[in-house]
């Protein structure tokens, strides 16, 4: 089950990635209501942001998405660097 915070984290940023000109400042209530700070907000923008951009640069240039045994060989590799 996901906490509040991440719950309106997550309605928070659908709406800047659907909507983005439809939010007002009453979107953010529910963030701070539900006890996010307010670099706990700007970060969660910033990751979206840096998704959105990645999304719509791949759909610009058609990129393809991998098999997955493309995901898994390269997790594979990320994990004997020590990425965890």
């Amino acid at each position: 089950m996901l906490s509040a915070k991440v719950r309106a984290t997550l309605a928070l940023l659908t709406k800047v990635t659907q909507d983005h000109d439809g939010l007002t400042a009453a979107d953010l209530a529910p963030l701070l209501d539900a006890g996010v700070s307010r670099a706990g907000v700007l970060q969660a923008l910033d990751v979206a942001w840096a998704f959105n951009v990645i999304n719509r640069l791949a759909d610009a240039f058609q990129f393809k998405v991998g098999t997955r045994g493309f995901f898994d060989s390269g997790a594979k590799m990320l994990l004997t660097r020590g990425y965890r």
